[in-house]
């Protein structure tokens, strides 16, 4: 029995043979992307998220025109996690979720300085940020947490397609098998993304403020760690993308790099197994595992982000931000 089987906790196990999968629910507890899209070994991968995002055109163009991120990187990271996370963990309201989650696109619109429209609910422009949750589930269970098989690839590829079923988008630009999604995936790499400001600004960390939960760390300690961590998740950040990204780029690649991401990978997976369960998941993943558990009621109040988190005040009332009322 695994220590999350001893601990009351479900596990993910694929449908049983013969039984068709709702396409249409929300993901649960058995599901793989329960396992790994919440648990705080996605941090090591939110560089890649934002840069290979960023390198999208339509993304790029309405980050540079529109997003505040880089005023408020921390605050803006961590708060997101608890709508993003919300429509895989939130069970019977992760459609809800869902909604609001596209609600916050719908003003992100205009021309790039190419001369080319966007829109952040164009659906092949929402579909390339699903994709890159999509694979980073893969990212985080390859790198971080052991392995995972191509069973389990194919698995994920399954629910992603359910996951994005909640945001009530057309299905027009899903690829229809893991290997469709595979051809799509190169496709993108290597004829679509962009070396554009927007990425080059998402992984220029050089000047990263304390994180808002060390307001008591002096500044003299802090930025010494900071030019350490900037170093360090930049490489991380590296040796994530697909050889075709490193060359867009520009970035060197090495065997000796190859061999210590990969040890750097064993040994935070090595850790992540001392840590109690629950403690591996951000507090709506978190919420989301105790409800299933019964040890809260179904239609308790949902997480939400603390106030540290909160965008400006200025911002607050503007139908682009996740701002609660904590």
């Amino acid at each position: 029995m695994t220590h999350e089987a001893s601990r009351g906790v479900r596990v993910a196990k694929p449908p049983v043979r013969g039984e068709a999968p709702d396409v249409t629910a929300p993901l649960g507890p058995d599901s793989l992307t329960w396992k790994y899209f919440g648990d705080w070994r996605g941090l090591l991968i939110g560089l890649w998220a934002g840069s290979m995002q960023n390198m999208h055109p339509g993304l790029g163009a309405g980050v540079e025109q529109h997003s505040r991120f880089f005023e408020e990187r921390w605050q803006r990271l961590f708060r997101s996690l608890y709508p993003i996370g919300g429509v895989v963990y939130d069970g019977a309201r992760a459609h809800a979720t869902a909604r609001e989650v596209r609600g916050y696109h719908e003003r992100i619109k205009g021309v790039d300085a190419r001369g080319r429209r966007y829109h952040a609910l164009d659906p092949d422009t929402y579909y390339w940020a699903h994709a890159t949750f999509f694979v980073s589930t893969i990212l985080i269970a390859d790198h971080f947490m052991g392995g995972i098989g191509e069973a389990g690839k194919r698995q994920l590829f399954d629910e992603h397609v359910r996951w994005w079923r909640m945001y009530d988008m057309t299905m027009r630009p899903v690829p229809e098998s893991w290997e469709d999604f595979q051809r799509y995936w190169k496709h993108m790499c290597t004829e679509v993304l962009e070396d554009n400001k927007a990425t080059r600004d998402v992984l220029d960390i050089r000047g990263l403020g304390k994180p808002p939960f060390l307001p008591w760390l002096p500044d003299a300690l802090w930025r010494p760690v900071q030019r350490v961590i900037a170093r360090g998740f930049v490489w991380l950040t590296i040796g994530l993308y697909d050889r075709e990204v490193r060359d867009l780029l520009g970035f060197r690649w090495t065997e000796r790099d190859a061999r210590r991401h990969r040890r750097f990978g064993k040994l935070v997976a090595a850790v992540f197994r001392l840590v109690p369960h629950d403690r591996r998941y951000h507090p709506r993943a978190r919420a989301g595992w105790r409800r299933e558990r019964g040890e809260v009621a179904p239609d308790a109040p949902l997480a939400e982000t603390p106030r540290r988190n909160l965008p400006p005040l200025s911002e607050r009332g503007k139908p682009e931000h996740y701002a609660p009322n904590v």
